[in-house]
């Protein structure tokens, strides 16, 4: 079992953040002049990425970032999401850290921050209120309570000045990554940051995501295999966001050897299916497919989905354009992969030919499952390794690849996210078969489901 890290007191004002920010920086920059000293006269290798990062260093910037939590933290697990392929090892996998749990805030602060939004005598709302909480990430915790009419609740209580240190947060957060030069593809650092800050917004705010909760909740409502908690808008501020406890096993646990195949088939066919029907369908996605974002009900069978503040919305033109590159895409029609990823923005219109073709050989290869008939054994396949090396023979070797769009971030985020889980699951899915009904022109219209 992993262990908890313990309390830790949020830094709350731009200076003493900016100044964790600063000392990390320091950090690096010793360590990259004996890093640098160390290589002297070796031969150049270009996997070995920045000389700032070795492996110790790397994990202190990683561990400066968890306890800053909010959007410095948030912002490092987003890059970390880029892998192995963009990044320097060292740093991917420092940064994997960030996508664990994060140190809970000490009594005293967490009591500060529900006196501000409850008012004195915030107490006298609860029957039962524990200060350990049963589950801490970046931008906030969350709390098992009991409201003094007997309501059984799970409350998510957001840091003390995450939501107006966004900006800032960002801003450094991406200074520093500029300054380590450890983004070696030439990524939109500028443009990644700003819709990071957008979407960092929008997850600060508990009654943006309450009501986001409330439209999934009526999205899925039909469905047999997903359950959504209600929200309790009377104990829901900006900062404080109140909804069912629901009982249920943590979907990690049902990665079990022990746990029958079929029963993680099923688990992996709804959350792909789901993952599909909110692009295709929806028009709007949770966007952090973690592990603590799901539950698992055995006697229901159902699947909970607990947390929507990264939930984004997709413009109509924007699914299209996907709709139509993912048809390509099960068709192996390299011409329209071309052709919709120039759409997209992967590509340039005038791209020379050799750059074509790899954008269409990487995008045909990350999409593998999609192309694959029968049921794709996503733990067995190789295809991440496969993935890695290909981008760093077309990218570094060859530099015929550039960084996706930031508007497609979050998107990728989940995508890539949902692959890593079911790899994890050990699901065996037919994945072309059950995104076919999607495809159609009408998909609202289709009823099929895994």
């Amino acid at each position: 079992m992993t262990r908890k890290p313990p309390p830790s007191a949020v830094p709350q004002s731009r200076l003493a953040r900016l100044a964790r920010i600063g000392f990390a920086a320091g950090e690096l920059a010793v360590g990259g002049a004996i890093e640098g000293l160390r290589r002297l006269g070796q031969p150049n290798d270009p996997k070995a990425g920045s000389s700032l990062f070795t492996a110790a260093t790397a994990r202190r910037l990683a561990e400066r970032l968890s306890n800053l939590r909010g959007a410095a933290m948030k912002l490092g697990q987003l890059i970390s999401l880029q892998g192995e392929d963009v990044l320097p090892p060292e740093f991917a996998q420092a940064l994997a850290v960030l996508r664990s749990s994060a140190a809970p805030m000490p009594s005293g602060q967490l009591h500060r921050v529900l006196g501000r939004e409850y008012g004195k005598g915030w107490e006298r709302r609860f029957a039962q209120f524990s200060d350990e909480p049963v589950a801490a990430a970046s931008i906030g915790q969350v709390h098992r309570v009991r409201a003094r009419d007997g309501r059984a609740l799970a409350l998510k209580i957001q840091y003390p000045g995450v939501a107006r240190s966004i900006a800032s947060d960002v801003d450094n957060v991406a200074a520093l990554l500029r300054m380590a030069n450890v983004l070696p593809l030439g990524i939109d650092v500028e443009g990644i940051a700003n819709e990071a800050k957008r979407q960092l917004q929008q997850e600060s705010d508990y009654i943006a995501e309450g009501r986001f909760l409330e439209q999934y909740a009526a999205l899925v409502a039909g469905d047999p295999d997903l359950l959504v908690p209600r929200v309790h808008w009377d104990l829901t501020t900006p900062r404080v966001l109140a909804m069912d406890f629901v009982e249920g096993v943590p979907l990690e646990a049902m990665a079990r050897d022990d746990v029958p195949q079929k029963q993680r088939d099923k688990l992996g066919a709804v959350l792909e299916y789901l993952t599909f029907r909110e692009l295709f369908e929806f028009h709007v996605m949770q966007t952090d497919p973690n592990f603590a974002n799901y539950l698992f009900q055995p006697d229901s069978g159902r699947l909970v989905l607990l947390d929507f503040g990264a939930t984004q919305e997709f413009p109509v033109e924007f699914v299209d354009r996907f709709r139509r590159i993912t048809r390509a895409i099960v068709a192996r029609d390299r011409a329209t992969i071309a052709e919709q990823a120039v759409a997209i923005g992967y590509l340039a219109a005038d791209a020379p030919t050799p750059q074509r073709e790899a954008v269409v050989d990487v995008i045909q290869l990350v999409c593998e499952p999609l192309q694959h008939r029968g049921r794709y054994d996503f733990r067995a396949s190789n295809l991440p390794a496969r993935a890695r090396d290909l981008g760093f023979d077309l990218a570094f070797k060859q530099g015929l690849l550039k960084a996706p769009p930031p508007d497609t971030m979050f998107l990728h985020r989940k995508l890539a996210g949902m692959y890593l889980l079911l790899a994890r699951l050990g699901a065996h899915v037919d994945v072309r078969k059950l995104i076919q009904p999607l495809l159609a022109e009408a998909p609202a219209d289709v009823d099929a489901g895994p």
